[in-house]
């Protein structure tokens, strides 16, 4: 995968420094090349949404999900499996780590791990004041 540069960006960009840095990020991080874990974005109902991470033979307590500063993380720490001896192992048995960048007011209300996918709701709640009056 080819890196592009976009330093001439920042100096020309007034006020597009944070969606600059935004893809700059996103084109070099681990993540972006590696894509694990895959993962969907999905549209509930108007302001509810869902994201869906394939996290198989991950546990509840080898996840770590954290929402700091509107950036949405989600880590996963296997454990050391020195019990089986294996012919061949396809299924992931790494560390992993992805990050989601959150809108403004977009918080996580629930998180569920069933059938090897984690279920992350997001709920946008905007405020009274910012709502535009009729």
């Amino acid at each position: 995968m080819s890196s592009i540069d976009l330093s001439p960006l920042y100096r020309s960009s007034v006020g597009f420094d944070r969606l600059a840095s935004l893809i700059d990020h996103a084109m070099t991080s681990e993540t972006a090349i590696n894509g694990y874990p895959p993962y969907n974005i999905e549209v509930l109902k108007e302001n509810r949404y869902a994201i869906t991470l394939a996290v198989a033979g991950f546990t509840q307590e080898e996840l770590d999900i954290q929402v700091e500063k509107s950036v949405l993380s989600v880590r996963g720490q296997k454990c050391a499996d020195k019990e089986n001896k294996y012919l061949y192992q396809g299924i992931a048995n790494r560390t992993f780590e992805r990050k989601f960048n959150l809108a403004d007011y977009v918080e996580v209300t629930d998180a569920d791990l069933s059938n090897g996918l984690l279920t992350i709701t997001l709920v946008k709640e905007i405020p009274e004041a910012m709502k535009p009056k009729s």
